[in-house]
C-alpha cells in the first residue's frame, strides 16, 4: 500500500498539515520537528529516491576553540564531540584546538579550513586579523557563527552563548550584597579584555559597583591569560600587597591558582571570591567555602545550539529562532550534579 501523508503524521507524532509544510519546504517548522517528519517518511519509504540534495551528503562543519588548560573549553570541546557522533548522519563535524590569545594562530587557522568547510564555529579574538579570516569565509558563502564571546564588525549567523554584561553586573551584585554596605577594596582577574566576552563582563561589573556600591573600590586589574599557575602567582603577589583586600571577580578560567593562593594566605573564607562556570574544581571550592558564588552557563545547550544552527545556516533554512543561553548563579545550597 502506498504510503499518506496521514500515514507519516502519525509515524512522526505530529498533524497532517506539519507534514504537509515540511515536504513542500514551507516555512514555519521547527528544524527538530522537520527532521523528526522527514525520518519518519524516509522510514515508511514514502521520500525513497527523493531525498533533497542537501539531505543527502554530510555538512562539513569545523569549530575553532582555544586549547589550554581551561575548564570550561575542554567541556565544550568535549560537547561538540558528543554532538559529532549524535549528528553523524547529518554533518562531519571537527573540533579544532588552538593556542589561546594568539589572533595569528587563529587567523591562520581559520584561512586553513577555506575550501573545506561549509560553516565554522569560532571563539573569537577580536583583532583585525581574525576579523579578516572572518570576511573572507563569509567572501566563500560559509556561514559563521560566534560563540562565548562575540566579536564586532564582521559577517556572522549569530552569537550563542550568554550575554557577557549580564553577568558582569550579577557579579558586581552579589559580590556587593557578600562585602556588605561598608567600605572596600576590590580586585578584578580577567584571561584577556582582547575577548571581547571579558571585556563586557568587566565593563558590566563595574557599572553595577558603581551603581549600587559605590563604597567599593576596585584597586587592580590582572590578565591571566586564562592559566591557573599565572593567577596563583597574581593573586599571592596581590594578597601581600594589600592586606585589606575584601573581594575577588574573576572574570575567566584560572579559578584553581586563585583558591591556592587564598588558601596559603590564610584568607580564603575571609576575601569573598566569586568566579566562572561550575567545573569539578569550582564545585570543591563552593562546597568548601572558598568560593562564595559562582556564574554559570551550559557547555552542554551551546554545544548543541551552535551545531543546530550551522546546520540550518549551511542549508540556508531560517525556519527556527534561536535559542537563549541563561546564566545561573550558584552558591553552596544549590550545586547541580555535572
Amino acid at each position: 500500500m502506498r504510503t499518506t501523508i496521514a500515514d507519516i503524521a502519525r509515524e512522526a507524532g505530529v498533524s497532517t498539515a506539519t507534514v504537509d509544510r515540511v515536504l513542500n519546504k514551507r516555512e514555519g517548522v521547527k528544524v527538530r520537528t522537520r527532521d523528526r517528519v522527514l525520518t519518519a517518511a524516509e522510514r515508511l519509504g514514502y521520500l525513497e529516491g527523493t531525498v533533497a540534495p542537501d539531505q543527502q551528503s554530510e555538512i562539513e562543519l569545523d569549530f575553532v576553540l582555544p586549547g589550554g588548560s581551561n575548564t570550561f573549553m575542554t567541556m565544550l570541546a568535549g560537547h561538540l564531540e558528543e554532538m559529532a557522533a549524535l549528528r553523524q548522519k547529518e554533518a562531519h563535524i571537527r573540533v579544532h584546538l588552538i593556542e589561546g590569545f594568539n589572533p595569528d594562530a587563529l587567523a591562520a587557522r581559520l584561512h586553513a579550513i577555506r575550501g573545506q568547510t561549509q560553516g565554522v564555529g569560532v571563539i573569537a579574538l577580536d583583532h583585525p586579523t581574525v576579523r579578516e579570516a572572518i570576511r573572507n569565509l563569509s567572501v566563500e558563502g560559509v556561514p559563521v557563527l560566534t560563540l562565548v564571546s562575540d566579536i564586532s564588525n564582521v559577517p556572522r549567523v549569530g552569537y550563542v552563548g550568554v550575554d557577557n554584561r549580564a553577568a558582569g553586573r550579577l557579579a558586581g551584585h552579589l559580590l556587593g550584597r557578600f562585602m556588605g554596605a561598608g567600605r572596600g577594596k576590590v580586585a578584578l582577574f580577567a584571561g584577556s579584555l582582547s575577548y571581547r566576552g571579558h571585556e563586557e563582563r568587566e565593563m558590566g561589573f563595574r557599572h553595577m559597583l558603581a551603581e549600587a556600591f559605590p563604597a567599593l573600590t576596585i584597586v587592580e586589574l590582572r590578565e591571566i591569560r586564562d592559566d591557573s599557575q599565572r593567577a596563583y602567582q597574581e593573586a599571592r603577589t596581590l594578597l601581600r600587597t594589600y592586606a585589606d583586600l575584601g573581594g575577588i571577580y574573576n572574570i575567566g578560567a584560572g579559578n584553581r591558582g586563585i583558591a591556592q593562593a587564598l588558601e596559603e594566605s590564610g584568607r580564603a573564607r575571609q576575601v569573598v571570591f566569586i568566579g566562572h562556570e561550575l567545573t569539578e574544581y569550582t564545585r570543591r571550592f563552593l562546597l568548601s567555602g572558598i568560593m562564595d558564588a559562582v556564574i554559570d552557563q551550559n557547555p552542554r545547550v551551546e554545544a548543541r545550539e551552535a551545531v543546530d544552527r550551522l546546520i540550518r545556516a549551511a542549508r540556508n533554512d531560517h525556519s527556527q529562532r534561536a535559542v537563549p543561553v541563561r546564566i545561573q548563579a550558584i552558591f553552596r545550597e544549590n550545586i547541580p550534579e555535572i
